[in-house]
């Protein structure tokens, strides 16, 4: 990438895009792979995000050690998402408006009490895994570093899930037609509430992983909702690969434009650009339809 910028700045560049773009791809597989299977966006998604953040926020406040925060961040918001399957999104699977509308209901439950707990305030949170190491004669974040190896891990880990396991096939047959699965005695009912609990975690980890960069609020999670929202739309859904190519996009394109244009101008520009690429290809880039 040559945009005019001097060579340690170029590779500061791309290392901050590659870690950005690793967090989108975190909470956009989460959000893609609940649409897929279930036929719902997840309006509360965002909120998965801060409850992440915040739980390693509670785990710093109170002494522990970072690194438990980040792995107890992805368990309590798969337990908050499986209970927000079972008291609401279950009793609507007919109906995926209104539990569209009952996630963002709970999203906003959500967002009031953390914004209560936090005071309003804006808090900091340091990174798990500070400092700096050199290649080259360049310096490079080592927390950057673990995000961008993480999500290399997690995808890695996530498609073996889902190509390599009896459960994976289960989810795979369950996503390409419901019924017939229903009909070879799969639990879709299970399988959804597994489903949903995994994206949640998903969005947990994410938000542990990424608020060490941001000062942690009620509202950091709004944000990447909107744009995890864009990656699926541009991704497509019904397939593994589609959200993450969606969040690849859009996660350069949300990092990488402040750097030639107006920051002001970024994140219009953003979307911009991604519904065009909608208009002509409203499909996804990958999809394949639920029967």
């Amino acid at each position: 990438m040559d945009i005019g910028l001097p060579k340690d700045l170029s590779v500061k560049l791309i290392f901050d895009l590659l870690a950005f773009t690793s967090v989108m791809v975190l909470i956009v597989l989460g959000l893609g792979v609940i649409a897929s299977m279930m036929g719902i966006f997840n309006f509360a998604h965002g909120e998965f995000v801060l409850l992440g953040a915040y739980t390693l926020f509670l785990f710093e406040d109170n002494g522990l050690p970072s690194w438990l925060g980040i792995l107890a961040a992805p368990i309590v918001v798969a337990l908050a998402g499986l209970v927000l399957e079972r008291l609401v999104i279950r009793r609507f699977y007919a109906a995926p408006i209104i539990a569209m509308l009952g996630t963002f209901a709970i999203g906003l439950v959500i967002r009031e009490v953390v914004r209560g707990l936090l005071g309003g305030h804006y808090k900091s949170i340091s990174e798990p895994i500070p400092g700096m190491f050199s290649v080259g004669g360049l310096d490079f974040s080592i927390w950057r570093t673990v995000i961008i190896v993480t999500t290399l891990i997690v995808i890695l880990g996530s498609w073996l899930l889902l190509s390599r396991t009896k459960l994976g096939l289960q989810v795979r047959g369950a996503l390409e037609n419901p019924s017939l699965a229903r009909a070879c005695g799969i639990s879709t009912t299970r399988l959804y509430a597994l489903t949903f609990a995994f994206g949640s975690a998903l969005a947990g980890l994410a938000g542990a992983l990424i608020v060490p960069l941001y000062q942690l609020s009620a509202d950091i999670g709004t944000r990447f909702l909107v744009q995890a929202f864009l990656s699926v739309m541009l991704g497509g859904v019904g397939t593994f690969e589609g959200p993450v190519l969606g969040a690849t996009a859009v996660g350069v394109m949300a990092s990488g434009l402040p750097w030639v244009v107006l920051p002001v101008l970024a994140d219009p520009l953003v979307f911009v650009i991604a519904l065009a690429i909608v208009k002509f290809r409203p499909q996804g880039f990958i999809t394949q339809g639920r029967t």
